[in-house]
């Protein structure tokens, strides 16, 4: 969902992170869980690309990007 809400494919994520492609695939589609080191790198990324990680707080985890400062403060 974050690399989607960036509109990133794998192959930006993996540059972006200098993980291979078909690592990256392998997590997001559960056949690799990822090395703590890996997943901590791709979430760092994301997370500096603009996406905010929400805590399951009820309705389970999810991601949202972080509003603009002009968007924060109301101009556009």
């Amino acid at each position: 969902m974050a690399r989607a809400a960036l509109n990133w494919t794998v192959r930006d994520l993996a540059d972006a992170t200098g993980l291979h492609r078909n690592t990256i695939n392998n997590i997001e589609v559960g056949r690799y869980a990822g090395d703590p080191k890996s997943l901590e790198l791709i979430q760092r990324t994301l997370k500096a690309a603009g996406v905010e990680f929400i805590d399951g707080n009820g309705g389970g985890p999810g991601v949202r990007l972080r509003k603009a400062a002009s968007e924060r403060s109301g101009n556009k």
